[in-house]
């Protein structure tokens, strides 16, 4: 059997860091490391697919970079930012070009300003961050970073007595769940009457597969102004640019105003190459479009093959991954997976309520994904 994660907070951190799940996946992965045809890695959902040659072209281009950029960031990528959240997303920020109503700014990938946003916003010392019920984990980390509490609902609670802030994940991570208008209206309406910020993470928001995914930004969910929003977006899935790590903050531009200047005073700054890249990727529509169609591909395959072993998936309407269930502990479904050669994450990483779920990525490759799909076959 594969060795199951210790309970508690991990030993010897300053603010009680919750252990690092991915460790606890060893014993799995040796174990499927013994099938003859090798493992299948479906466990994280880091891209494999070439990074696109107009991203690439332009950090080179850019590669002459002997200046420190600035948190701020260039007028060309925050042009650039401002029109693909009006073209592809239907949002309007207020300011892109950094005047009195400062509304996006670029971030080092996202996970790190998934992180440290409630120490950007000056929310340390006390109180609670609302998270999803199945949440990245990155999110309570965040919280545990500022010294402060987590509360996992998917729903506006009565009061708001000690919230902070709350993360919406739609398209989710793990599960794929995407949020529905009202959804997104009721928190909109929620946040704004008691005075906490409402953040989504919208990284897979370009991913919709059997829904659309709507932006938290967007004029029918947060009315005429960002008042009290903010949106997290990523390169890293839709243009395959993990390891360039970008991202973008925008929204509310008091918000915004008050992360970019935590973040110059602590160097938190995009390489001017990187940004380069971010101009090219952001201004073409195509690249995104054809890795979308890989990762649909990829999905039709697995989809079947998972179902036709007789597990269920659950929401997975959106994003990289499958939500999976045998109606079993979490972590015997990983022993059974380990057992055909296939590695996958134990949905209790995610949650309490996830703990009889695996999450299933589709970032492998086409090779990958087919002998996956092999192995399941009945």
């Amino acid at each position: 059997m594969t060795a199951r994660p210790p309970g508690g907070a991990g030993s010897g951190t300053a603010h009680a860091l919750p252990d690092f799940p991915w460790d606890s996946l060893a014993g799995a992965r040796a174990r499927a490391a013994q099938h003859p045809g090798g493992v299948v890695d479906l466990s994280i959902g880091t891209p494999v697919d070439d990074t696109p040659d107009v991203l690439s072209r332009a950090l080179a281009a850019a590669g002459n970079a002997p200046g420190y950029p600035t948190a701020l960031g260039t007028p060309a990528l925050r042009t650039a930012a401002a029109a693909w959240l009006r073209r592809r997303l239907g949002v309007e920020v207020a300011d892109p070009l950094g005047g009195a109503d400062l509304s996006l700014i670029p971030t080092v990938g996202s996970k790190e300003l998934v992180a440290l946003l409630p120490t950007l916003l000056g929310l340390s010392g006390g109180g609670t961050v609302i998270v999803p019920e199945v949440a990245y984990p990155t999110y309570e980390v965040g919280a545990v970073l500022a010294g402060l509490g987590v509360r996992r609902t998917d729903t506006p609670p009565a009061d708001a007595v000690g919230v902070v802030l709350v993360w919406l994940n739609s398209p989710g991570n793990p599960h794929g769940r995407v949020l529905s208008h009202d959804e997104l209206r009721a928190w909109v309406g929620w946040g704004r009457a008691h005075g906490v910020p409402v953040v989504a993470d919208e990284c897979y928001v370009t991913l919709g597969w059997e829904a659309e995914p709507r932006s938290l930004l967007h004029p029918s969910i947060a009315g005429e102004d960002h008042t009290g929003l903010l949106a997290v977006h990523s390169l890293s899935k839709q243009s395959t640019a993990a390891g360039y790590r970008a991202g973008l903050i925008s929204g509310d531009p008091a918000l915004v105003r008050r992360i970019w200047e935590v973040r110059r005073h602590l160097g938190l700054l995009v390489p001017g190459p990187v940004q380069a890249a971010m101009v090219a990727a952001l201004e073409d529509d195509a690249h995104v479009d054809a890795q979308r169609e890989r990762y649909r591909a990829r999905r039709d395959l697995l989809a079947p093959a998972v179902r036709a072993t007789g597990a269920r998936i659950d929401h997975s309407e959106a994003g990289l991954y499958l939500w999976v269930t045998r109606d079993e502990d979490c972590w015997t479904t990983i022993d059974w997976l380990a057992g055909l050669g296939i590695v996958a994450a134990p949905g209790i990483f995610y949650g309490p309520a996830g703990a009889r779920h695996v999450r299933l990525a589709l970032t492998a490759t086409d090779e990958r994904i087919a002998a996956a799909v092999e192995r399941l076959a009945p």
